[in-house]
């Protein structure tokens, strides 16, 4: 009887053993069990986490009470409902269409908060559509500056069926062509999704648009490339979706040569004087149309006596299609006196230079 227990009880221990190595095996092997109810269980993998920088916005637009939409490259809103935009960080700033700074626009407004940033735009329009940025602004003691890895733009597109161009309160643009940089014909839509093509009033053509020599972009407008002599003249933009075509505003485009440093050129009303003349010192500029540009003046009696300086600037076509500015700064002096006799000198600086 002792024997028959003992011999029952190794056979147990056997069959214990046997059955977990098969366990093991499946284990081991990567097998997945049964579950009841017919159903596989799922290998669960590693989650990997998302990388951070400019890939992970923080510029979000709040939809309502705790929901937040984190905003592309390119949004499409309906006007007329309030935007709200937030942008992550206890120190923000922001960018937005300059249109809304052009007019002082009462229906924007920006709040800062210890967590995030929030700019509120009122009963937004087709004209509001542009791009919108926030980014980090970091300090170090007083100064502060723009941390530009950490800046978050979506172009905002508030779509109008009456309006597919962005509404434009200059209804004849000059645009200018320079050889050594890219122009842009502004006709800018409000819905990604119109077919838009550029055309030359005189002679009518169509420009068609390419991948190397001109393209269109939906947030800033067609962009020539390489722009020379042979797109001079006035063009508009046809913009179509379903419905009939519309027509942008027109565009002068002018040919201009590449800027230098400002030439001076400095005359006085007459170079004999006496006690008591008014004079007049005149300092011309001539460049680019639209190349600033300012003046610095040296002369007698400088800070003990009042003098009156206007600056003024003008375009003058001097035909093939090129126009230049001449811009003049005019300092006069009256009732001369004794302090007031001696050298004038007129510094004229622009992006490219000073020159005296």
């Amino acid at each position: 009887m002792k024997l028959c227990f003992v011999l029952c009880l190794a056979l147990f221990w056997v069959e214990l053993q046997h059955n977990c190595q098969q366990a093991k095996r499946r284990k081991d092997s990567g097998e997945n069990r049964i579950r009841p109810g017919g159903k596989r269980g799922k290998i669960r993998h590693p989650k990997v986490k998302e990388g951070g920088g400019r890939g992970h916005s923080l510029l979000t637009q709040v939809l309502e009470k705790g929901r937040f939409l984190r905003l592309g490259q390119s949004t499409v809103l309906a006007p007329g409902n309030n935007m709200e935009l937030r942008c992550k960080g206890s120190n923000i700033g922001w960018s937005y269409p300059t249109y809304l700074d052009t007019f002082n626009d009462s229906r924007l407004s920006i709040v800062q908060s210890d967590k995030y940033s929030q700019l509120t735009l009122t009963s937004p329009s087709a004209a509001d559509t542009g791009q919108y940025s926030c980014w980090v602004v970091v300090c170090d003691g007083r100064e502060c500056e723009k941390d530009h890895e950490h800046v978050y733009s979506s172009n905002i597109y508030f779509a109008d069926k009456d309006n597919l161009f962005v509404p434009s309160d200059i209804h004849f643009e000059i645009v200018y062509l320079r050889p050594d940089k890219p122009a842009v014909v502004p006709c800018r839509v409000t819905t990604p999704q119109a077919k838009v093509s550029l055309h030359r009033e005189v002679p009518p053509e169509e420009i068609q648009a390419n991948e190397t020599l001109v393209n269109y972009d939906p947030a800033k407008g067609f962009v020539l490339q390489t722009p020379g002599l042979e797109y001079q003249g006035v063009f508009y933009c046809k913009a179509v979706t379903k419905g009939t075509p519309q027509i942008s505003t027109k565009y002068q485009l002018l040919y201009v040569e590449p800027s230098s440093p400002p030439f001076v050129s400095l005359q006085a009303s007459s170079e004999l004087v006496s006690g008591g003349d008014n004079v007049n010192v005149t300092c011309s500029v001539i460049g680019e149309p639209d190349i600033d540009v300012s003046f610095t003046w040296s002369y007698p009696g400088e800070g003990q006596r009042p003098v009156h300086i206007q600056t003024t600037w003008r375009l003058v076509n001097r035909g093939r299609g090129q126009t230049t500015r001449i811009t003049q700064s005019v300092l006069s002096v009256e009732d001369m006196e004794t302090i007031d006799f001696g050298k004038y000198i007129c510094k004229a600086k622009n992006q490219r230079g000073e020159t005296l």
